[in-house]
């Protein structure tokens, strides 16, 4: 992979974040007048990562939404957090009980 091609993904990435910024718990685009909702729980809880990052620089930006619906905003955020984190573990390549003197 050639200079060129590692700076186009580099870009590519801190676009992609930046895109994803916009859209953190926090942010202002919910409130009590328009709570977040299921596919919101989701959204922030694939989010969550980077909210946590952006949280250490700006104090007003959460993990987690406050403005929400309740139990479908709770229940769309940890599908997202267990499926998205979680399912990585079932690519996981090896197998348990594996000697030393197999490879």
């Amino acid at each position: 992979m050639g200079n060129k091609t590692k700076i186009i993904y580099l870009c590519l990435i801190i676009v992609a974040i930046l895109a994803l910024a916009g859209c953190v718990p926090g942010d202002g685009a919910n409130t009590p007048a328009n709570p977040a909702g299921f596919f919101w729980g989701i959204w922030h809880g694939w989010l969550a990562p980077i909210s946590l990052l952006i949280g250490l620089v700006n104090g007003d930006i959460r993990v987690y939404e406050v403005h929400n619906i309740g139990w479908w905003y709770d229940l769309g955020f940890y599908v997202a957090i267990i499926g998205g984190f979680g399912g990585f573990s079932l690519f996981r390549k090896g197998k348990k009980g594996r000697r030393s003197d197999d490879f």
